[in-house]
């Protein structure tokens, strides 16, 4: 089976990703350094709609890259409450000004705040709680992610983490010393293991797991 093929044939069966996507996608691809990082049609699509289905009044990212999954994490904010936002954190300032624009595209912009920093240090100043905590930061920094992020999510939230296959190679004994691919299977073990989550990782790009407090 051609998997070229069969990933533009799923693509083509999702919905559009509509034009303020499209120009992400393709300035992040003309203008940035590792574009691949970008979410992407059939991922973006796939938050969206798991943020649409869950509703939320506050959403935390840690990891904005160029905003397109932000913007696509914004589609599903429930805007009718009172104190709804996104929180979207970067640690590279040299994104800050194309993200901003990016940002400003969106339609709930306005509900959207970009900050500038390591996520580890940010997040224990963070207030209150999330519904849907999206991780797609520094691959080493997952296990840590996962402990500081735990206390912020709401009793019904969801954590979704990207990247958790890691190319294949957290499988692949060849990567054994690579401290971003260790980082990843001690994050997947600690999802795995503790009694108090529900977790199910799906091979959607290149992992996608989705955690729950029991």
């Amino acid at each position: 089976m051609d998997n070229l093929l069969l990933q533009d044939y799923i693509e083509r069966h999702c919905s559009s990703q509509g034009d303020v996507l499209a120009y992400i996608e393709r300035d992040t691809y003309l203008h940035a350094l590792n574009p691949r990082m970008v979410s992407g049609p059939l991922q973006g699509r796939f938050i969206a709609m798991l943020s649409r289905m869950i509703r939320p009044k506050r959403i935390l990212e840690l990891g904005t890259f160029t905003g397109y999954s932000t913007v696509c994490l914004a589609e599903g904010l429930d805007t009718r409450q009172s104190g709804c936002e996104l929180i979207t954190i970067e640690k590279n300032d040299e994104l800050e000004e194309r993200i901003r624009r990016n940002l400003s595209k969106s339609e709930v912009a306005e509900y959207i705040t970009l900050l500038i920093g390591e996520a580890c240090d940010i997040l224990p100043t963070l207030s209150g709680v999330f519904d849907l905590i999206f991780i797609d930061a520094d691959k080493r920094e997952y296990p840590q992610y996962l402990s500081l992020c735990l206390p912020l999510l709401s009793d019904q939230g969801w954590i979704v983490a990207d990247n958790t296959l890691w190319s294949g190679h957290i499988i692949d004994p060849a990567y054994d010393k690579d401290p971003q691919t260790q980082a990843l299977r001690v994050f997947n073990d600690l999802v795995a293991d503790d009694p108090s989550l529900q977790s199910v990782l799906l091979p959607i790009r290149d992992g996608i797991t989705l955690i729950r407090k029991k």
